[in-house]
């Protein structure tokens, strides 16, 4: 997501911020870097995104606050405070903005990753109604969030230099075609989304299925990707490096590594990655040749005062 002209204003910028060295940053020292990061006690992560100068984002579902982390020290704080909202899914755009999706509030907000200042919220969705929006993905021109409970697409447009839409601006597209919800208001449906390699659709998982979709962003017209059979259970949070996706299967404790087409109409499981670290991690990023994953540690008995951790593993 990162151009070429946006890159050093704002890797200057989120370094300075997070207070880190860009001096020795480089393989010497990422191979240093620790494996596991903890975070503040009773935290509850979901959302991961990883900026310029190797900096991590994290969100709390407890209440909102996002978590900056240096990945080659593991140092940390919290830098954005309580928002009122849940903070799920999260991307940071390529001028330091991180695009934070609300859960059950039915909201989206952005919030400046220098600052910790809250830019804009938008009210996607009636939390009255039945909502739960999951994660988000950034393009040039589009923030896209998806609804775990209503089977449509928001989309938050950006102007031509990146400006921040009114209110009134944002879309909902119903998903139509191949992607259908069931039923059953506690089932999990669209979650993780990310972009196509060539740029021209969106894919998303659905959980209670394991399908993995492709989503015209125009129209919300979905497409089942063919998987060769395979299926990603438990989907949660993805993640694409060129033709190559990840996909956390989150209570199976795995990543499951995919080969895609460049249009994203077919796919096929590489690999699947473990660790014995892992704890119901729920998404996943990529920095260097490590990707990293928050444990989220859904089900435990005390979440508000359980110790909580990112993990890196290689990357295959």
């Amino acid at each position: 997501m990162l151009s070429p002209m946006s890159l050093p204003r704002v890797l200057t910028a989120c370094t300075a911020a997070a207070g880190l060295v860009l001096t020795g940053a480089g393989p010497a020292s990422a191979a240093s870097a620790p494996t596991e990061i903890p975070l503040p006690t009773g935290f509850q992560p979901e959302g991961i995104d990883v900026g310029p100068g190797r900096v991590a984002y994290l969100g709390s579902l407890a209440d909102g606050s996002i978590f900056r982390a240096d990945l080659r020290t593991g140092e940390g704080e919290v830098f954005s405070a309580p928002a009122g909202a849940p903070a799920v899914g999260l991307e940071i755009d390529d001028r330091g903005r991180l695009f934070v999706a609300g859960g059950a509030s039915g909201t989206a907000r952005v919030v400046d990753a220098v600052t910790g200042e809250e830019l804009a919220r938008y009210a996607l969705a009636d939390a009255a109604a039945g909502t739960f929006v999951n994660d988000v993905v950034v393009t040039e021109d589009a923030a896209y969030f998806t609804d775990s409970a209503d089977p449509v697409l928001y989309r938050v447009p950006l102007g031509r230099f990146g400006e921040l839409p009114a209110a009134e601006d944002v879309e909902a597209l119903p998903l139509t075609g191949d992607l259908v919800y069931d039923d059953d208001p506690a089932t999990f449906e669209a979650n993780g989304v990310e972009t196509t390699p060539d740029g021209a659709a969106l894919l998303v998982v659905q959980s209670g299925t394991g399908l993995l979709f492709r989503v015209d962003p125009a129209t919300g017209e979905t497409e089942q990707v063919d998987l060769g059979g395979e299926l990603l259970q438990n989907g949660d949070g993805l993640t694409r490096d060129g033709r190559t996706l990840y996909a956390v299967q989150n209570r199976l404790n795995q990543v499951a590594v995919l080969r895609l087409d460049r249009d994203g109409r077919r796919a096929h499981v590489e690999q699947r990655v473990t660790d014995e670290r892992f704890a119901v991690p729920t998404t996943v990023a990529r920095s260097g040749d490590r990707l990293y994953l928050p444990n989220a540690q859904f089900g435990v008995e005390s979440p508000e005062t359980t110790e909580y951790s990112v993990v890196a593993v290689e990357r295959p």
